[in-house]
C-alpha cells in the first residue's frame, strides 16, 4: 500500500473572513477558509482547495484582471503571490501590518496596497510590464491621516482614489499629469467603506459606514487628462519657480498640510465646491457634490442606529451598487438616481464580504459569523449557492459505504451530508437540540445514525431526507458514542452521565437491551465489520475493554483490563482483531477470540508536542497528557490511522508496530497550542501580550476574559482563538482517500498517481515503445500486460482505449489472474472521469463475467477496488439519470404539443368545411 497521501480538499468549513472574489468568466468564486483558499465553480457544482497553505488566516485576496495571478496577505502581513495555472506560491513578501485592501489596475500593469495611512503602488511581474521580479514598487502616497480602507481605478489605470477612515476620499494621478492634482473629497462624517469611478469617467460615488451615499462630478472628462510636459513649464517659468502639480506627496512632511495645499479643503457646501467657477480654467479639475442619499431611510428596523455598513461592490457598466449590512441585510440601489430595486435579508449576522460578478446578475455574500456563503441572483431572486459551514466544531465524520457521502455532526446540534466529489453539503438535519457525538452509516447506506448529548439517537432517510426513527432510553442520557451492526438490525448507544450501554431494533424501534457493568463513562463502542457476527467491543474510563455478545440475552462479556482510561475501541476490516487507544498514548491491539494482546505501539512522541497561551508549563511537559483519541483500519487492515490532541495524524503498521508516515495536518498560527515555544517578544512581566485583545470602540467596546478551562467554544471571550486537535478520522472505503474532522473543517487527503513510480514486474525489455508496438501489431494482451508491469496510468489509459471494443472479451480472458486485479482497479479508476462510459463498462463486464469467482477469493485489496467501482458506477448513473429524465420529459412535451396543434389544425379544417357547406346552402 502506498502512503502518498496529500491534502486534495477541505469539506465543512466554506467561508471564515476576509472579501470575496469572482473569477473574470463570472462563474467560479474564490474564498479565503482560514489558512486556505477555496474556489467553488457554480458552473460545474464542485468545490476545490488551492494546496496552499498560510501561517495565518488570509485576511485579503485579489486577483488579477486576466485571473492568472492570485494576491492573498493574511493576518500578519505575509504576502503570498500564487499562480492559478499551476496552483503554487511563485513568491510571498513580508508587509509585516495588516493589509485592509488590494486592488489592481484594471491593465493588469499595476497594483496597489494599503497599509496604515500609505498606499504603494507595485507593478505586475509578467509579460505586461516586462518586469519579472515581483514586488517592485513604483510610487507610494502619504496623504491620510488615518489608514485607508479602500481603493479604486480609473477605467484608463491613470488616477486612483484612496478612501481611508479620516472620512476622506484622495485622488492621486500614477504619472504626471498637466490638469491634475492631488484632490480631496470630503462631505463624510464617518469611515470612508468604499469609493467608486464610473465608468470611462472621473465622477465617483463614495460610501460611509454610517450608510450615506454621495455622489460626485467631475468637471473634466477621462480623455482631457494631458500627460505633463516638462519643457513647456520650463519655458513659462523660471528655472528655480515652482507649480504646485510638482508637489509629490511621497516627501509631504505633514499630510494635512499638504492636503490644504494642493486639494480642496472637503468642505460640504456644494457652493464652496463650484466657488468661482466661472473665474476657473475649464481645463483645471474640481469636484461637484451632486447628491448626499442615506440608505438607512430604506430600512424598516427600528435600530437604525445600531447598523453599520460593513461593505460594498459596484458593478460599473450597470451602474449597480449593493452595501451589505451588521444586521445581515443587502441593499441594491440603482445609480446615479439611487432607487432600491431590491433587498434582502439572509441573517440576523453581519455581513462581512460582498461581491459582483462581470455581468452583475450574481452576488456573493459572505457572513463570518455563522460561516456562510451564498451567492444571490437577484433578477430571478434565486439562490446560485448556498453554503454554511457547522457553526462551531466538527465532532465526528463517517463516509458511506461507497466513498461517495460524509456525514458529519457538530458542536451547534445540526447533521449535513457532503458529496466527496463536488465538496458541497446537499443536506442538513437540524432535529438535534444539543451537540453531535456520534455519527455512523447504515451497512446498505440508506440511512444515517446520529447520537447527541440531547439525550436521543436519531435514524435519517437518504431518498426522503426526514428523521423516520428517534430513540430514547429509559432515562435522559448523554450518549457520546454509536454503533450499527452489520445487518442494519441493531443500534447501540453508550452514556457519559449513565455508564451503560443502550441497544435498540432497528425494525421494530424499540430499546431491547441494556448492557450494565461499566464503573465509568462509556466513550467508544464497536460493532464487529464480520458478516452474522453480533460481537461488540466498549471502552470505558474504568480502564477495561469489555467484549459483549449483543444478541444474547443473558448479556454475557468479556472483560479486559487496560493500562489506562480507554479512548476509543475499532476493529479491523476481517473483524478479527481490535485495536483500543487509551489514556497514555498506547494503542494496544487484541485477538477478537482469544482476548489475549497481539501487540502494542507507543505513540507520545509521535503526537506531538505544543504550548498554548495560557498554558504554565512547557510544551515537553503538556505532552505527557496527550493521547490518541481516534482510530481507523486501512482498507487491507494492515495499518492503522491514529489522531488526538496535536496538529499531528499518524499512520502505523500494525504487524510491525513502526511509524510509516505522519501528516501535519495544519501550519497555522492563528489556532493555538501550533508552535512549541510561545514567541519571546510577546512575554512581558504583566505575561503575554498574545492574551490581550485589541477592539475599536466602535466593535463591541469591554472585553470579557475568557473563563479558565474552556477549550471548544469560549462564548464569554469575544476573540476566539481554537486550539488545533484532531476530532476524528476515517479512510475512505475505496483505500483512495481518507478524511479528518479537525479544527480548520474536514481535510481531505488522497493518493496521487501520478507521485510515486512504482512498476510491478517489470523487466528490462518493457518500454513505452515496445509497448506500442505490441499494440500496432494488434498483441493487444501483450501490450496491455506491458502497459500494466510499468504502471503509468497515462499509457494505460492509452493502450487500454485503443483496443477495439469486439477484442475485449478475449484480451480479458488471456491475461493471468495476477494482472486482473490492476486492469480491474484501473479501469474502475479510469471510469470517474472518462466520457466514454459503454467502452469501460464493456470491460468491467468482461472482467467479472471471466474472473468474477477468483476476484472473490483473492485477498482483500479487491474490496476497495470493487467500492471504488461502485461508487463510480452509481455517480454515473445519477448523472446520467438526470439528464435522460429531463429528455424524456421534454420529448413528451412536445409531443403532446405535436398532437395539440394537429388537433387544432383538425378543427380548422372541419371549420373550414362547415363554412364553405353552409355558404352553399345559402346560396
Amino acid at each position: 500500500m502506498k502512503f502518498s497521501y496529500q491534502f486534495s480538499n477541505l469539506l465543512g468549513t466554506i467561508y471564515r473572513k476576509g472579501n470575496l472574489l469572482f473569477s473574470p468568466d463570472g462563474n467560479c468564486v474564490i474564498s479565503p477558509v482560514g489558512n486556505r483558499i477555496s474556489i467553488y465553480d457554480l458552473k460545474n457544482n464542485k468545490a476545490s482547495s488551492l494546496p496552499v497553505e498560510s501561517r495565518f488566516n488570509f485576511t485579503t485576496i485579489q486577483l488579477s484582471p486576466d485571473g492568472n495571478m492570485l494576491l492573498a496577505v493574511n493576518e500578519e502581513g505575509a504576502a503570498y503571490i500564487i499562480s492559478m495555472i499551476s496552483r503554487r506560491v511563485v513568491h510571498t513578501y513580508m508587509f509585516r501590518r495588516p493589509i485592509p485592501y488590494m486592488c489592481f489596475s484594471p491593465d493588469g500593469k499595476h497594483f496597489s496596497i494599503a497599509k496604515e495611512n500609505n498606499v504603494f503602488i507595485y507593478k505586475t511581474p509578467g509579460n505586461l510590464t516586462g518586469e519579472y521580479n515581483p514586488f517592485v514598487m513604483e510610487r507610494v502616497y502619504h496623504g491620510a491621516c488615518d489608514d485607508t480602507t479602500c481603493i479604486d481605478w480609473t477605467s484608463d489605470s491613470r488616477v486612483i482614489a484612496v478612501g481611508s477612515k479620516d472620512m476622506t476620499v484622495r485622488l492621486y494621478s500614477l504619472e504626471k499629469l498637466a490638469n491634475f492634482k492631488t484632490y480631496v473629497l470630503g462631505s463624510h462624517s464617518d469611515c470612508v467603506v468604499a469609493c467608486y469611478f464610473e465608468n470611462q469617467s472621473l465622477d465617483m460615488i463614495t460610501v460611509a459606514r454610517n450608510g450615506v451615499v454621495v455622489l460626485w462630478e467631475c468637471s473634466i472628462e477621462l480623455d482631457d487628462l494631458r500627460p505633463y510636459d516638462s519643457s513647456q513649464k520650463k519655458k513659462k517659468f523660471g528655472p528655480g519657480d515652482e507649480d504646485e502639480d510638482d508637489i509629490d506627496t511621497r516627501h509631504a512632511e505633514d499630510p494635512t498640510e499638504t492636503a490644504k495645499e494642493i486639494g480642496n479643503d472637503g468642505e460640504d457646501d456644494d457652493n464652496d465646491d463650484a466657488k468661482n467657477k466661472d473665474d476657473q480654467d475649464p481645463d483645471k479639475l474640481y469636484y461637484k457634490r451632486l447628491k448626499k442619499y442615506y440608505l438607512f431611510d430604506e430600512m424598516s428596523d427600528k435600530n437604525k442606529r445600531q447598523i453599520v455598513l460593513t461593505d460594498a461592490a459596484y458593478h460599473k457598466s450597470l451602474r449597480v451598487l449593493v452595501t451589505g449590512f451588521s444586521n445581515g441585510a443587502f441593499l441594491i440601489h440603482e445609480m446615479p438616481d439611487v432607487n432600491l430595486i431590491h433587498s434582502l435579508s439572509i441573517s440576523e449576522q453581519e455581513i462581512t464580504a460582498v461581491s459582483l460578478n462581470n455581468t452583475g446578475d450574481w452576488i456573493a455574500l459572505g457572513c463570518s459569523g455563522l460561516g456562510q456563503l451564498l451567492v444571490w441572483e437577484w433578477q430571478s431572486e434565486t439562490y446560485v449557492m448556498k453554503q454554511q459551514s457547522h457553526f462551531n466544531n466538527i465532532s465526528c465524520l463517517r463516509y458511506s459505504p461507497d466513498g461517495q457521502h460524509i456525514v458529519t455532526g457538530g458542536d451547534d446540534g445540526k447533521v449535513k451530508l457532503w458529496n466527496t466529489s463536488s465538496g458541497f453539503c446537499f443536506v442538513t438535519f437540524t432535529e438535534h437540540t444539543g451537540s453531535i457525538s456520534a455519527v455512523e452509516f447504515s451497512r446498505n447506506g440508506k440511512f444515517v445514525l446520529s447520537a447527541s448529548f440531547d439525550g436521543t439517537v436519531r435514524a435519517f432517510d437518504l431518498a426522503r431526507y426526514r428523521n423516520f426513527r428517534t430513540f430514547t432510553s429509559p432515562r435522559p442520557v448523554q450518549f457520546v458514542c454509536l454503533a450499527i451492526d452489520c445487518s442494519s438490525e441493531f443500534i447501540a448507544a453508550g452514556g457519559q452521565d449513565v455508564f451503560e450501554i443502550y441497544l435498540w431494533s432497528m425494525k421494530i424501534g424499540r430499546l431491547v437491551e441494556i448492557l450494565a457493568g461499566h464503573e465509568g463513562p462509556v466513550v467508544s463502542i464497536a460493532f464487529s465489520p464480520a458478516l452474522m457476527s453480533t460481537t461488540l467491543a466498549s471502552v470505558s474510563w474504568d480502564k477495561t475493554l469489555k467484549v459483549w455478545n449483543a444478541v444474547d440475552t443473558e448479556s454475557t462479556n468479556e472483560t479486559i483490563q487496560l493500562s489506562s482510561d480507554g479512548l476509543f475501541v475499532t476493529f479491523s476490516p476481517d473483524g478479527e482483531e481490535i485495536a483500543v487507544a487509551c489514556l497514555d498514548a498506547h494503542i494496544l491491539f487484541f485477538d477478537t477470540k482469544s482476548s489475549v494482546q497481539k501487540g502494542s505501539i507507543e505513540g507520545r512522541n509521535d503526537l506531538g508536542s505544543g504550548r498554548s497561551d495560557t498554558d504554565l508549563i512547557s510544551a515537553k511537559k503538556s505532552l505527557q497528557a496527550k493521547a490518541f483519541t481516534c482510530l481507523c483500519y486501512s482498507a487491507d487492515g494492515k495499518c492503522i490511522l491514529a489522531g488526538g490532541q496535536s496538529k499531528n495524524v499518524c499512520i502505523y503498521h500494525v504487524q510491525e508496530s513502526i511509524l510509516i508516515k505522519k501528516f501535519e495536518i495544519t501550519q497555522n498560527r492563528s489556532f493555538d497550542a501550533v508552535d512549541d515555544f510561545i514567541n519571546r517578544r510577546k512575554m512581558t512581566e504583566f505575561g503575554n501580550l498574545a492574551l490581550v485583545e485589541e477592539r475599536e470602540d466602535a466593535e463591541g467596546g469591554n472585553v470579557a476574559i475568557r473563563l479558565p478551562g474552556v477549550r471548544k467554544g469560549d462564548m464569554a471571550s469575544r476573540a476566539f482563538k481554537p486550539e488545533v486537535r484532531v476530532y476524528h478520522l476515517q479512510f475512505s472505503p475505496t483505500g483512495q482517500a481518507w478524511a479528518a474532522a479537525t479544527t480548520e473543517g474536514i481535510l481531505i487527503y488522497s493518493l496521487d498517481a501520478n507521485v510515486v513510480f512504482e512498476p510491478f514486474q517489470l523487466t528490462l525489455g518493457v518500454t513505452p515503445e515496445t509497448v506500442r508496438e505490441k499494440l500496432s501489431e494488434e498483441k493487444w494482451s501483450e501490450a496491455l500486460m506491458g502497459s500494466i508491469k510499468l504502471n503509468e496510468p497515462a499509457i494505460i489509459q492509452e493502450i487500454i482505449e485503443k483496443i477495439d471494443v469486439r477484442n475485449v472479451e478475449l484480451t480479458v480472458r488471456s491475461l493471468p489472474h495476477a494482472y486482473m486485479v490492476r486492469v480491474l482497479k484501473y479501469v474502475a479508476t479510469m471510469l470517474e472521469s472518462s466520457h466514454h462510459i459503454e467502452f469501460y463498462l464493456t470491460w468491467i463486464q468482461s472482467i467479472l463475467t471471466a474472473h468474477g469467482p477468483e476476484l472473490c477469493g483473492s485477498d482483500t485489496t479487491i474490496m476497495p477496488i470493487l467500492l471504488t467501482l461502485q461508487k463510480n458506477i452509481t455517480r454515473k448513473y445519477e448523472d446520467l439519470s438526470k439528464i435522460c429524465d429531463f429528455n424524456k420529459y421534454t420529448i413528451k412535451f412536445l409531443l403532446n404539443l405535436g398532437k395539440i396543434k394537429e388537433s387544432n389544425k383538425l378543427k380548422d379544417e372541419l371549420m373550414e368545411i362547415d363554412d364553405v357547406i353552409n355558404d352553399e346552402n345559402m346560396s
